[in-house]
């Protein structure tokens, strides 16, 4: 454990806390909480004393049952003999359960820079070794790259799409590169699609477990915590190939035995309104997401900002030789605005910052875009 990266995100936070009243664009959660009816659904769960007790290690059967539908309506995912779906105490839960199961000490898996940490993190406490490839200068996948990076220990390619943290969206003729790859290797697909209704402008979303013939060797992982304002609840679930479920409810039934029962019964109700609750809410996004596109014009000459049309990050790129986190410890300390620095997604070579603005209303987005750019123009210039 002890060569496992620590966190960024509560250092940030603790560095927030000794300068009150700063404006974070730090974790990504929303700034919206669950669908008004998760609360008649605990109500009557409560009624019940036999909910108190342990249940299904993959999750309650009306959840999963909702879940099914979903995925068969969205995203185009039927769940038949060679496919199981199981409810995850959240994504990174997950993510976990698959490097349980499909690695043995030593083994590599694939991972695009920039990266989101906590699966790096989650290789590394498994014993494997995560292999690094780059994405593009606009953080979009380079096929080639990924199968010269196969090799004899490669267990599984990891994407995220919409991407945190660079905030793109991956066509789907590169999904379906990728996916294939993965099957002429004998390797599996794990595709992340936490934000999969966060998308903006002419982008689109597409599931690689919709490919036909995809099912014995691809893992999707799916999160309520955003579409839902659920981050706390910790729900998410994973479609896996049937021969991984035995592997799958060994590793749960270990960990925490069943995902948290209010937690699932909280979750059917918000699956029961739909993904309009969240997709209603795009509109606002979209237009936070323009008004930080407009704000950071103003220091274009010296930041990058490749095309985000998903979830709701930017990886700015900085041309300066500053070290990314003594950027971000000088943006709280002196400008009250906090960003998280490129290093923790594997960005190591030059300056960026991620801008996190799912968390925030457009009125303290404006006011901390203002207080990012002054501090930005100060600290890089002077």
């Amino acid at each position: 454990m002890s060569q496992v990266q620590t966190p960024m995100v509560p250092l940030v936070h603790e560095l927030i806390r000794q300068y009150p009243g700063t404006i974070s664009f730090g974790q990504g959660v929303v700034h919206y909480g669950p669908p008004a009816q998760v609360t008649d659904a605990i109500e009557a769960f409560q009624v019940d004393p036999n909910n108190h007790k342990y249940q299904d290690v993959a999750g309650i059967s009306e959840l999963v049952q909702l879940i099914e539908s979903k995925l068969k309506e969205e995203n185009r995912i039927a769940i038949g003999p060679g496919r199981s779906v199981v409810v995850t105490a959240g994504g990174n839960m997950a993510f976990m359960n698959a490097m349980f199961v499909l690695t043995d000490p030593g083994d590599e898996v694939i991972i695009l820079s920039p990266y989101y940490f906590n699966h790096e993190m989650a290789i590394s406490m498994v014993g494997c070794r995560p292999v690094v490839v780059a994405t593009d200068k606009n953080y979009q996948i380079d096929v080639a790259a990924i199968e010269n990076a196969v090799g004899p220990r490669t267990r599984a390619v990891v994407t995220i799409s919409p991407n945190n943290p660079t905030g793109a969206v991956y066509g789907e003729t590169s999904l379906r590169a990728v996916n294939e790859l993965c099957l002429q290797r004998g390797i599996y697909h794990i595709h992340d699609e936490a934000y999969e209704y966060f998308t903006y402008d002419a982008a689109t979303h597409f599931s690689p477990g919709s490919i036909a013939g995809s099912d014995e060797h691809t893992i999707s992982l799916y999160s309520l915590s955003k579409a839902y304002g659920f981050a706390s609840w910790r729900i998410g679930y994973m479609v896996i190939p049937q021969k991984m479920l035995l592997g799958v409810k060994k590793a749960q039934d270990t960990v925490l035995i069943c995902p948290p029962v209010v937690s699932q019964y909280a979750a059917a109700a918000a699956m029961r309104v739909g993904s309009s609750y969240c997709k209603d809410r795009l509109a606002g996004y979209g237009q936070v997401r323009s008004l930080v596109l407009e704000e950071l014009k103003a220091v274009q000459h010296f930041c990058t900002v490749p095309r985000a049309d998903g979830a709701f990050y930017f990886l700015l790129r900085l041309d300066t030789t500053m070290d990314a986190m003594a950027l971000v410890e000088r943006l709280i300390s002196e400008y009250a605005v906090a960003v998280m620095p490129g290093t923790t997604f594997g960005m190591h070579e030059g300056c960026y910052l991620r801008i996190s603005y799912g968390a925030l209303e457009k009125d303290t987005v404006a006011e901390g875009m203002e207080r990012l750019v002054k501090g930005l123009d100060a600290l890089i210039n002077d």
